[in-house]
């Protein structure tokens, strides 16, 4: 009798380093392979090196919120 829930695990790329991760409730970094990944992606963020595209919003002094 073989083990087939092993090969229904999913498994996808750090967007980090690209290293294998997989997807399951114990990966607690997902889907970062650790903690350093994820926190050098978020200084990424931070310094604006990642961006989502899109125009600049104008804002007036006038505008209300």
């Amino acid at each position: 009798m073989s083990d087939t829930s092993s090969s229904n695990v999913m498994e996808v790329k750090c967007p980090t380093c690209g290293k294998s991760v997989q997807w399951l409730p114990s990966s607690s970094w997902r889907p970062f392979c650790s903690e350093r990944c994820k926190l050098i992606d978020l200084g990424e963020w931070a310094s604006e090196s990642h961006r989502i595209a899109g125009s600049t919003a104008d804002f007036n002094d006038d505008d209300q919120f």
